[in-house]
Order: C-alpha cells, then structure tokens, then sequence
C-alpha cells in the first residue's frame, strides 16, 4: 500500500502530448515519517502511523512531545492500516513521493470547505417558491415539511443546517506529474478543501 500526507496548495492546467488541457490540483506532499508501528498482537491492528509538517515546540502538549520524541516536532499525524505482513516499515523511516509513479490511481481524502449554517437554497438545491399568487417573500423557503395523517417531521428531512466540513473521499484519481525536488504531486481533478488543508493520498 502507498501513502502519503500533504496540505492542498492550488489548481492548475496540466497540458498533455496531444496538446489537451486538463486541470489539476497541487499538493505539497511529504516527507513523511514513521512515528509508530501498531501490530496484532498487542494492538489488536495492523497499522502504520506517520507525522507530517512543523509545529513550535511550546504548542506541542507534552503527551505528544513524549510519543514523537527526538523524531521531531509535527502538526500532523495520521494512521493508514494494513494488511497482516503488508509494508517493512520502522520508527523513524522517511516516506517520500518515491513511492509514487506517473499514471498511479489514488485515494485521496480531505475536509472540505466550512460554510457555516446554511437554508435550503444553498445546501440541498431546492428551487424555492415563486413569485405569484401573493407570495412575494418566500423565494428561499423550504415550503412543506410534514404530512397531515402522521402529524410530525420525519427524521432525515432536508432542512437548513450546518453545511461544509466534511470528510470527502475521491477515489480514481490519477497522478500526472511528480516533482520531487519541490516534493509536489499533481493529481488531475479537483479534491475537496481549502487552500492549506490537510490530505491524505492512498494509492
């Protein structure tokens, strides 16, 4: 299994052989390194967990101070799992954009844009009422939302509310150029999130 972390930076346009456009997403990717090995027998799971970017030391808390050690002071840290026997990996192992080939399909993984609360216009589409029959201030209302016969809302109505901030998942994207001197990987599309945002990349 190949990963990575990295933070969103922009969008771009990637141009082809052919001379055809595609645009693209860019993401400051790794290094990365291992800070802690997690197997069955005494985790009950086999996993791997790296940390990712700089932080200043007096914002660490001193749990983390005393998990990262002499490895380094990081803003990020996540798990990927595995497969039992899967990956040779140790304490202190570098992982960088390497591991990756130009045309690879990957994962990635991301919280995307906060907006807040939001109606109903905005967070579900709904067209809103017209202008007619004397309705002139009900544009960006929901209109209905019960039944006469059971006389209440059924759960899962759609209905303003808190809207972004999501973990969004992008499967099948693929990869169309590293540059690993700038540790930047180019992915075609676009991921969720905003500029600075952490992601992860599963290949």
């Amino acid at each position: 299994m190949k990963f990575i972390l990295g933070t969103k930076e922009k969008m771009t346009q990637i141009f082809d052989e052919g001379g055809l456009v595609s645009v693209a997403t860019v993401i400051n990717a790794g290094p990365v390194v291992v800070t802690q090995i997690k197997n069955q027998e005494k985790d009950s799971y086999s996993a791997v967990q790296v940390a990712f970017g700089k932080k200043n030391k007096k914002n660490i808390n001193k749990p983390l101070q005393g998990h990262f050690k002499e490895l380094g002071d990081f803003r990020h840290s996540k798990e990927f799992r595995l497969k039992e026997g899967e990956g040779d990996y140790k304490v202190g192992d570098k992982i960088d954009l390497s591991v990756f080939e130009i045309g690879d399909k990957v994962t990635v993984s991301s919280i995307s844009k906060g907006k807040g609360f939001q109606g109903v216009v905005k967070r579900h589409g709904f067209h809103g009422g017209r202008r007619s029959h004397g309705q002139k201030h009900s544009e960006r209302e929901p209109g209905s939302i019960g039944a006469t016969g059971p006389q209440r809302v059924f759960k899962g109505t759609k209905m303003g509310g808190r809207m972004g901030s999501d973990r969004v998942t992008v499967k099948g994207l693929k990869i169309v150029q590293i540059d690993k001197e700038n540790n930047q990987l180019l992915v075609k599309g676009a991921i969720a999130g905003r500029k600075g945002t952490l992601v992860e990349v599963r290949g």
